[in-house]
């Protein structure tokens, strides 16, 4: 039974990592009659700008809700892991379930990765991209400590890239 729910878990958590962000709700804008209108209208320019910030500040908020869906699962499948792999029985099941693993968090850090890259090249995101920069690196080494079997440690450094996220969102606001 346990190696039917190791396997399912892999599945929820290559499918919760690899899924694209959700597209954004939108709003409807109420605008009072023209003849109360007495602001001028934003220059093209401007409000351009502010649609690619908002585009990749609700990008960052997409990667970082599924980061902690990510590790919530994480966490579970961790310590599955430490326990089945004193089992000798279980051996196939948790190494099954450890690539799968390894596999989610090198598919979080390609995401992180293109996330940095879109900071890094965007003209208004330079101060965020200084709290943003070497994620990516961060998942890379989260994902050698979980081959390693230093679950925990791997928990704790992608903990740390999801709280850097949430600064970063914070920052932007």
């Amino acid at each position: 039974m346990k190696p039917l729910i190791a396997k399912a878990a892999v599945c929820l958590l290559i499918t919760c990592s690899a899924a694209a962000p959700a597209p954004a709700q939108t709003r409807t804008r109420r605008t009072a009659p023209a003849s109360s209108q007495k602001r001028k209208p934003a220059a093209a320019g401007s409000h351009l700008d502010q649609t690619r910030f908002n585009t990749q500040r609700l990008e960052l908020a997409g990667l970082s809700k599924d980061l902690t869906r990510f590790l919530y699962l994480y966490g579970r499948l961790s310590k599955d892991l430490e326990l089945t792999g004193a089992q000798s029985g279980a051996a196939d099941a948790a190494n099954q379930t450890k690539a799968g693993l390894i596999r989610s968090i090198g598919d979080m850090r390609d995401r992180l990765d293109q996330l940095e890259g879109h900071f890094r090249f965007e003209e208004g995101l330079r101060t965020p991209y200084q709290t943003l920069q070497g994620v990516s690196a961060s998942a890379e080494q989260a994902a050698q400590a979980a081959g390693a079997n230093r679950f925990d440690q791997a928990g704790r450094i992608l903990l740390d890239v999801a709280n850097k996220l949430t600064d970063v969102l914070l920052e932007m606001q």
